[in-house]
């Protein structure tokens, strides 16, 4: 239809005709005159839009669901952010614990053997030196730390500081074949060197050929002069073989360090030696084993048991009566007949 004066009038007239009856239809309510009508188009145009509408139903459902499925995948993967973050935040704090944990005993240990200490932190293990055993830690000279320090954790010694950056320095283990400290013995005060023998037991070269050491002896660093490049009393090692001595000059034993090389994270630099030597004070207490328990066994005694001590009781009584009649005899009266067993 095209765009004249004559199609305006009539579009004008038709939108005045729906409001008037669109205004009767409101006042009359429930008796309006229309209701006829609008039963008669709804029973016609009724079936026509089920039809349509079931036709076109999944087609707007698909629609909807192609919509709706960019925003499923942002909240999937908010919660898929959600959930890493949270194991993350888990993780993060088992391992503050754990070095919250490492820290305490460290720190123990040191006032057990008033040691002035700069923690730090182990950045890096390997070969910084050849084919050494060393780590490298985020302490240096910026934090006070020098060469020949003496390093620690909360089990004993770790090493011994040999190279010393601004920011970082670098730690030679007690495991490595090239590293030597002076050892004393606990309680009997023995003098010895122990030297690194990588992943195995650290073998002690002890000065008394004739030494008494058994299993289970501790050891503890023996101090150096001017406390480099160690300090007294640090814990080292447990004795876990004697050898055999093959002189009077010297005898060898084999020591299981404290300190678990393969698994450090904090670590501590002697800054401020003792002022006096703690000896064995920085040792923990041993551990008392445990009582073995006494078992009692009570034997009930046999039936031949029985009976033979009732004979011997029998042959008691009739002992008795034949001294008791021998006395009689004696005395000139007659002797008591002793009973018999039928």
């Amino acid at each position: 239809m095209r765009d004249t004066r004559e199609s305006r009038l009539l579009l004008v007239l038709l939108i005045a005709i729906a409001f008037a009856l669109i205004t009767v239809d409101i006042r009359g309510g429930e008796d309006s005159p229309l209701d006829g009508a609008r039963r008669a188009a709804a029973s016609v145009f009724g079936p026509v839009e089920n039809g349509v509408a079931t036709a076109v139903g999944p087609v707007g459902n698909a629609i909807s669901a192609v919509r709706e499925s960019g925003d499923r995948h942002t909240r999937v993967s908010r919660l898929e952010q959600e959930n890493a973050a949270l194991k993350t935040r888990l993780g993060s704090d088992a391992r503050n614990r754990s070095r919250v944990a490492e820290l305490d005993k460290m720190l123990k240990l040191a006032g057990r053997g008033q040691y002035g200490i700069k923690g730090a932190e182990v950045i890096a293990i390997g070969a910084a030196q050849g084919f050494s055993w060393t780590v490298t830690i985020d302490a240096g000279s910026n934090d006070g730390i020098a060469r020949d320090m003496t390093v620690v954790n909360g089990d004993g010694l770790v090493g011994r500081v040999t190279t010393v950056g601004p920011s970082t320095s670098t730690i030679l283990l007690a495991s490595d074949p090239d590293f030597t400290v002076g050892t004393r013995m606990e309680h009997s005060g023995e003098l010895g060197f122990a030297t690194g023998q990588g992943d195995r037991p650290m073998r002690v070269q002890l000065l008394n050929g004739k030494a008494r050491v058994k299993k289970g002896d501790r050891m503890v660093t023996f101090g150096s002069r001017a406390d480099k490049p160690f300090v007294p009393g640090v814990p080292v090692g447990e004795i876990v073989r004697v050898d055999r001595s093959t002189g009077d000059l010297t005898r060898t034993v084999h020591i299981r360090p404290f300190v678990g090389f393969s698994k450090l994270d904090i670590v501590g630099v002697v800054v401020q030696p003792p002022r006096k030597n703690p000896r064995d004070m920085v040792l923990p207490p041993p551990v008392k084993a445990k009582p073995t328990p006494t078992v009692t066994v009570t034997a009930s005694p046999s039936a031949r048991g029985d009976e033979e001590a009732a004979e011997g009781a029998e042959g008691g009584v009739d002992a008795r009566n034949e001294d008791d009649a021998g006395v009689a005899a004696e005395d000139g009266a007659a002797p008591t007949p002793s009973p018999s067993r039928s």
